[in-house]
């Protein structure tokens, strides 16, 4: 033989490569078709639980960057529960 393959052997690659090709599209995954089910562990069941969409913890509505700040005081101030004025600062003089 000179060179190229005889017809037997052309059918026989024809046939290879018509399976090899089902075979790599039988192997891609459909989006209904269901993955092997393991059984996973503790902390990946829990992450798994726990990012799951509609979680318990996304839909609380808790205002947690929210910080009540009081106002401040400054002398003349008058504080509203008790009326005290607060006095004037006493600022200690170091020229005596």
């Amino acid at each position: 033989m000179a060179g190229g393959y005889t017809p037997d052997e052309k059918l026989r690659l024809e046939q290879v490569r018509a399976l090899r090709r089902r075979w790599l599209k039988d192997q891609e995954l459909s989006p209904r078709e269901p993955v092997l089910l393991r059984k996973p562990g503790l902390v990946e069941g829990f992450w798994e639980r726990f990012l799951q969409p509609g979680g318990l913890w996304r839909r609380q509505k808790k205002p947690y960057g929210v910080v009540a700040v009081k106002r401040r005081l400054y002398p003349g101030d008058t504080i509203l529960e008790t009326g005290e004025v607060i006095p004037p600062m006493e600022i200690p003089s170091s020229h005596d």
